[in-house]
């Protein structure tokens, strides 16, 4: 990539974040405000940055409008596919994908471990809210208001010994997932099944879908699946974000 494309990558990403200034820009890049002001003038010649009226730039409705556009070639089952198949094959595990749709969160896609026992879970139907480790993993980046919204018609119906029933557990459990980053089910829907689950995140940062590892309990516990699994699960979400759009916050 040349220097100048990859300049004009990064003042795209600075000013979609808020409005800078010229020197803002420069000093982002590391370069001299006249060629900062150099690649802003070709960008706002072509759409992509506009120059506001205080004089800082900001993005060019240009690349919102072409940003709408591709929306349909980025549906995040096409976008996960060949990485929840990776993470498959290296795990020798079941993997779901599960995404936010309206009031649900459904399992949108699977990969079957090809020696392995195939789960229950099936494409297109809606996870079990209280139980599976990628509503969790959802429900704990939510807002509040939005997270109880989804979980008002959930029963908290107990399936083994170790399910959670009643909403004061589960809001612990929720708080657990986000201080540490990562969903469980632990035996929770069935007793001999057990996840770990990791969310991805959406262009603009917000949660709105997870990736799980399953395992029979036998083949490999919560223990095994944290220890050898999970780093790869978190490197697979976090590649299917970035593809989203997502970017890490700066330190």
């Amino acid at each position: 990539m040349s220097q100048t494309v990859r300049r004009a990558i990064d003042i795209l990403e600075y000013v979609a974040r808020q409005p800078r200034t010229q020197t803002e820009v420069g000093e982002h890049l590391g370069v001299h405000r006249s060629t900062a002001l150099r690649i802003l003038e070709s960008l706002t010649d072509g759409g992509l940055a506009r120059r506001l009226p205080d004089g800082r730039y900001a993005v060019g409705h240009r690349l919102a409008g072409l940003a709408h556009l591709a929306l349909e070639q980025f549906g995040i089952k096409d976008i996960a596919g060949e990485h929840l198949r990776g993470l498959g094959l290296r795990c020798g595990h079941t993997v779901h994908l599960a995404a936010l749709e309206g009031h649900q969160i459904v399992y949108v896609d699977k990969v079957d471990p090809v020696d392995g026992v195939r789960l229950y879970s099936q494409i297109g139907r809606p996870v079990s809210l209280h139980t599976a480790g990628v509503a969790k993993a959802i429900l704990a980046y939510l807002p509040r208001e939005r997270a109880d919204e989804l979980l008002a018609g959930c029963d908290f119906a107990p399936h083994t010994g170790a399910t959670l029933t009643g909403p004061v557990a589960y809001r612990k459990a929720l708080g657990t997932t986000r201080a540490r980053g990562w969903a469980v089910d632990d035996g929770e829907y069935e007793d001999y099944v057990n996840c770990v689950a990791v969310p991805v995140r959406d262009s603009g940062g917000d949660v709105v879908a997870a990736v799980s590892v399953t395992s029979l309990k036998a083949k490999a516990d919560l223990t095994a699946l944290e220890t050898h699994v999970l780093p790869d699960l978190t490197a697979t979400a976090e590649t299917i974000s970035k593809e989203l759009g997502w970017r890490p916050s700066s330190p």
